[in-house]
Formats: structure tokens, sequence, C-alpha cells
């Protein structure tokens, strides 16, 4: 029943997505959020390292060494961060560099934090939850993360946090999206 369970969890947490995306306007990235994650490379592993309250990748990972889940996912969705990444040519000591990402996928990357945030966190889900998660993975981020979309995803967060959902939804609509 694992399958069963992680196919309602990833469908609730694209629910979430597409619901926050469409109140924002951002009706293309709700339909498609996270669809490969219905393909067999990623729902079969999904399934097999299913736990509920954290994402099957890191079970994978400490099982095998890596997740070939996340390689999968990481390379056909636009808004993770690891999919702007390329080789820098204009810094002959780096080898890869972080690209800005375009804003319509920062704000589908804001809205999966929050959505994940809501899953992993169920009734206990505050505001705060993806700033908190947000600034207990940066040990691991600012290299791979542009410095503009760094900045960008930062504001919407504490906005959230500080503010909450409604205000920063209309913040993104008004401010971020009508340019």
């Amino acid at each position: 029943m694992k399958w069963w369970k992680h196919f309602k969890t990833i469908t609730y947490h694209k629910y979430l997505v597409m619901k926050g995306c469409f109140a924002v306007g951002l009706y293309r990235q709700g339909l498609c959020h996270d669809l490969s994650k219905y393909s067999p490379s990623e729902f079969l592993v999904g399934a097999r390292y299913f736990q509920g309250n954290r994402s099957p990748n890191n079970a994978e990972r400490e099982d095998i060494g890596y997740s070939s889940s996340w390689l999968h996912h990481k390379g056909r969705n636009k808004h993770h961060y690891e999919y702007w990444i390329d080789y820098c040519i204009s810094d002959p000591d780096r080898a890869m560099a972080p690209v800005r990402m375009p804003e319509k996928y920062v704000i589908e990357m804001f809205m999966d934090r929050i959505a994940a945030s809501k899953v992993y966190n169920r009734g206990k889900y505050t505001d705060a939850d993806p700033l908190t998660y947000y600034q207990g993975s940066l040990e691991r981020a600012p290299e791979f993360l542009h410095e503009d979309t760094r900045k960008e995803l930062e504001q919407l967060l504490h906005m959230l946090a500080e503010r909450g959902e409604r205000e920063t939804f209309r913040y993104i609509r008004n401010h971020i999206l009508k340019k």
C-alpha cells in the first residue's frame, strides 16, 4: 500500500501547488507542476522509499548513495534552482555556475516550498515553516543559487512568514507578475 500512500501524497502536493499558482495567475505552472513524479522513473522509486514524513529521495540517497529519482526530477522541472546550473565560461575558476531563474519559476518554487511544508507538517503548518526549512538548507544552496534568485525567494519567504499567504500572493500578482 506504500504506492497508494505515495500517490496520494504527491497528488495532494501537486494540488496545493496548483492552488497557489492559480491564486497568482500562473495557470500553466499550476497544471504542469511535478508531472514527472508520475513517470515510472520517479514514481516507482518514490513508492519504494515512501515514509510519509519526508521526501523519499532522502531515503534513496541513504540506501544507495544518490537519488536516481531526484536526478530525473531536477532535470525536467524548471522550478528547481538545480535545473538552472550551467557551464561557466566567464570565470575560469568555476566549472559550473547558477543562472538567474525566470520569475515565473521562482514563484512556482516558492509555491512548491509552501506545499511541501503543508504536506510534511500536516496540521502543524505555519506560514513560517517554508522559511525555516529554507534556512535549514542554506549551507548547501548558496553556490548553486543565483544571487538574484536567492534574494527574490528569500523576500517572498520572509513576507509569507511575517504577513501571511493572502498578502504575499497579492504582492506576487500585483508587483512581480504584472511587470
